[in-house]
């Protein structure tokens, strides 16, 4: 009965400090907020765009989370020459753009540690991207591997809400061409 005991107050000990270690940890967050893009869109070079950037993050230890990021930037894009044209001048399009739509949707580990009212992050995300083009009597579309690398900075503001500045260099495969994006956003985090 003596050993008994002894086992039942080992495991007990144990179930009270993981749950107290536990405890310790924050759950995660979810983060939507303006996404600004500077794309490399095949042989027409780069180009601006805006949309939105969201994601989720699971904590599975205190300084680790795993992350599912999802973006959206929409813009228009001088069309390059002999895609569509009818009117070339001095080798380019009169005039003639297309519509361009980038999404995204990446998953992987973001290390973070939190000094005060400031938490640094990097993270490396990896999955897919998709690509629609349409202009009139035009529509083109791909879906590539994508990766990300960058970090960025949450900042505090009041408890469970911080503002996020965040920058990564995201990678995709269009049409069997790599494209090297620069990914910055901004917005509001929401932990739980």
């Amino acid at each position: 009965m003596h050993r008994s005991a002894a086992i039942i107050f080992t495991f007990f000990t144990l179930f009270v400090l993981v749950n107290v270690g536990y405890a310790q940890i924050p759950s995660g967050n979810v983060y939507l907020g303006y996404s600004y893009m500077s794309a490399d869109l095949l042989s027409i070079g780069r180009t601006n765009m805006n949309g939105w950037n969201g994601s989720l993050e699971g904590k599975v230890l205190p300084f680790i989370g795993i992350v599912a990021d999802f973006s959206g930037n929409y813009g228009s894009a001088a069309l390059a020459p002999n895609t569509l044209c009818t009117g070339v001048v001095n080798g380019s399009c009169s005039g003639l753009s297309a519509s361009t739509n980038i999404y995204s949707y990446l998953f992987g580990p973001r290390v973070s540690v939190t000094v005060g009212k400031v938490r640094p992050f990097a993270e490396a995300m990896f999955g897919a991207g998709h690509i629609t083009e349409s202009a009139s009597g035009f529509s083109n579309s791909n879906t590539s591997f994508a990766y990300a690398a960058g970090g960025g900075i949450d900042y505090h503001l009041i408890p469970l809400i911080s503002w996020r500045l965040e920058g990564d260099l995201l990678q995709t495969r269009f049409f069997s061409n790599t494209q090297n994006n620069v990914r910055i956003s901004t917005g509001i985090v929401i932990h739980f």
